[in-house]
């Protein structure tokens, strides 16, 4: 049985931090940003890592709001298409450009 190498320390403190934001986790990884800063993660490291989330979480939250004000106005509405391809995953760039698949 193999075992998988463990991921470093800085990078859990990322996915922490991102899934923290992107799940409207109420701590919001304040700590994982001290323990980024004190592995010497740089500022636009961390500030990108941050817009991603909110992003997919803001992505998210629109999308269930879309699908919850279809259902909501009455059963004869049209179909959401779902895109194939290279948008299949269905995310938009962040503001700044960055893919978040």
């Amino acid at each position: 049985m193999s075992t998988q190498p463990e991921l470093h320390s800085s990078i859990v403190a990322m996915v922490s931090l991102a899934s923290g934001i992107a799940a409207n986790h109420p701590a919001m990884g304040q700590c994982q940003l001290e323990r980024l800063r004190g592995y010497g993660v740089p500022e636009n490291q961390i500030a990108s890592v941050i817009e991603i989330a909110r992003h997919i979480r803001d992505e998210a939250a629109e999308k269930l709001d879309f699908s919850f004000d279809q259902k909501a106005e009455t059963l004869d509405t049209a179909p959401v298409e779902i895109a194939e391809g290279d948008d299949a995953c269905g995310c938009s760039p962040t503001p700044s450009g960055q893919s978040c698949c």
